[in-house]
């Protein structure tokens, strides 16, 4: 717990200037109140990324201590700064602290859009950035990195503690109870079921905190865990309310010009320091206003449209209902080939029902488990969308005796605009997984002639899920009418 903690070595109580860059929102610092933020600032400086002001000050004020207690007076942190600004450097430097400054096993855990996305973010940013650190490079090394699938864990050899990934449904990631746990990317969270998760794995610590983490999301309707968030952070802040829940915000005013430098320079607390003039410049030439705004302002848009597909219509859809056999498959995978979806369609009802039934990082797995679902279940058809990534694992899955259709784009087009109208129209069904429903959330389309498909590149999350549900539902369709997916009934 945080009074087993030096004392004379916490440091200084004042924060470093913010700068140019102040936050729009902030809970102030309490110059009363002694804050572990320096040793979270020596920490970040052992893994090599000093703090920026920002980061210092958000440091300084989310871990002031009661002097009353000598406990955190935060359990609640929420965090809102543009893309790029240097969160996750910051959030490693509270993990690696937390797991070491408390002198007993604390357990971590870290989440973001999905399970997937947790895990690509922890293994392809923290622990590099850790490894390659003067900590990591120490001999003998303080942790040991543990990649099983599903028991994912950073353990420090010194006191036990344990960083690991979770996501939407695991009570509290790796242990009975939690010490520390980050939302990252809330924005994508549509319900606060993680935090839920959290919190009650929390009750019996003495020193516990969230941290909800995130950029805007793309209108109020789209994001509604974490506008509920921002409304809350911001009457905080008006209010003069500053205790149990620290909020902090770095945001352009609806007033406030994006093409104007002036601007970025008092929204991006990270320009000048990490982020030059010239790559904003660059990116606001190239990318949609709207876009930009949400990256580099951290600006909601109250009307934008919702989701593709609704989200009232998407949370209607969910249900219980069972598919019937035989079913169809389809497989997606990421541009990038980071992770991959294998999903299911099939009668429910009157209609169909439509179901992920394995998303998981790389590609590797897919075949071997594509395999045995068709072995088990002797599917109508399994289909991959052509010129997708998944058509380089056709010819293998060929070689593993796997039939596989190639969905033209016209066809997949039509099988789009089909998914959509189905859901509309209610006769599409669903089981409200976490990975799916933060695709549907995300996901953009992209004119293609006279139709769209799913935008993979203006999506702000994997949209794979989404994408194999929709072909599934294509193969279902298709195979059960006997006819191209043009003359099939949606």
């Amino acid at each position: 717990m945080a009074a087993t903690m030096t004392r004379s070595q916490s440091g200084s109580v004042h924060s470093p200037t913010l700068g140019d860059c102040p936050p729009r929102f902030t809970t102030p610092r309490n110059l009363d109140r002694l804050t572990l933020g320096p040793k979270v600032a020596e920490v970040a400086h052992q893994l090599g990324k000093p703090l920026m002001p920002w980061q210092r000050h958000v440091a300084d004020v989310a871990l002031e201590v009661d002097p009353a207690t000598g406990l955190l007076v935060y359990r609640e942190v929420v965090l809102l700064v543009p893309r790029q600004s240097g969160k996750t450097t910051l959030i490693l430097a509270l993990a690696v602290h937390r797991a070491l400054a408390w002198g007993v096993k604390q357990n971590i855990v870290y989440t973001a859009q999905t399970r997937n996305d947790a895990r690509k973010k922890w293994e392809d940013d923290h622990l590099p950035l850790l490894d390659h650190s003067p900590i990591g490079r120490r001999k003998p090394k303080p942790y040991r990195a543990r990649m099983t699938n599903g028991n994912e864990a950073l353990i420090w050899k010194q006191t036990g503690s344990m960083y690991g990934i979770s996501a939407s449904g695991e009570t509290s990631g790796h242990g009975s109870t939690l010490d520390l746990g980050f939302i990252d990317e809330a924005f994508a969270q549509k319900d606060s079921r993680m935090e839920q998760a959290f919190k009650p794995a929390q009750i019996t610590r003495p020193d516990p905190q969230v941290w909800v983490v995130s950029t805007a999301g793309k209108s109020p309707g789209s994001s509604p865990y974490l506008w509920g968030k921002v409304e809350g952070g911001r009457q905080r802040c008006a209010d003069g309310h500053h205790q149990g829940v620290a909020y902090f915000e770095w945001s352009a005013a609806d007033d406030m010009d994006r093409e104007d430098p002036a601007s970025w320079w008092a929204t991006m607390p990270a320009l000048g320091h990490t982020i030059t003039e010239a790559a904003v410049r660059a990116d606001f030439e190239s990318m949609d206003p709207a876009e930009f705004d949400r990256a580099y302002l951290n600006r909601w848009n109250p009307n934008a449209a919702d989701s593709v597909i609704p989200g009232a219509a998407w949370a209607l859809a969910a249900g219980d209902a069972v598919m019937a056999d035989p079913v169809a498959l389809a497989v997606d995978v990421s541009p990038d080939g980071a992770s991959a979806a294998i999903a299911a369609a099939g009668a429910a009802g009157d209609g169909f029902a439509v179901e992920i039934i394995a998303h998981g990082p790389s590609t590797d797995w897919v075949v071997g488990e594509l395999a045995g679902i068709v072995e088990r279940n002797k599917p109508r058809c399994v289909m991959v969308a052509a010129g997708s990534p998944a058509t380089a694992l056709v010819p293998a899955m060929e070689r593993a005796g796997i039939t596989v259709s190639v969905v033209s784009t016209t066809d997949h087009k039509t099988a789009c605009a089909g998914l959509l109208a189905a859901v509309l129209e209610g006769r599409c069904s669903h089981r409200g997984q976490p990975e799916l429903d933060a695709a549907v959330a995300a996901a953009a389309r992209r004119i293609v002639g006279d139709g769209w498909l799913w935008s993979r590149r203006s999506s702000s999350v994997d949209i794979s899920p989404l994408v194999a549900v929709g072909l599934a539902a294509w193969g279902h369709l298709t195979a059960s009418s006997g006819a191209d997916l043009a003359n099939a009934v949606w």
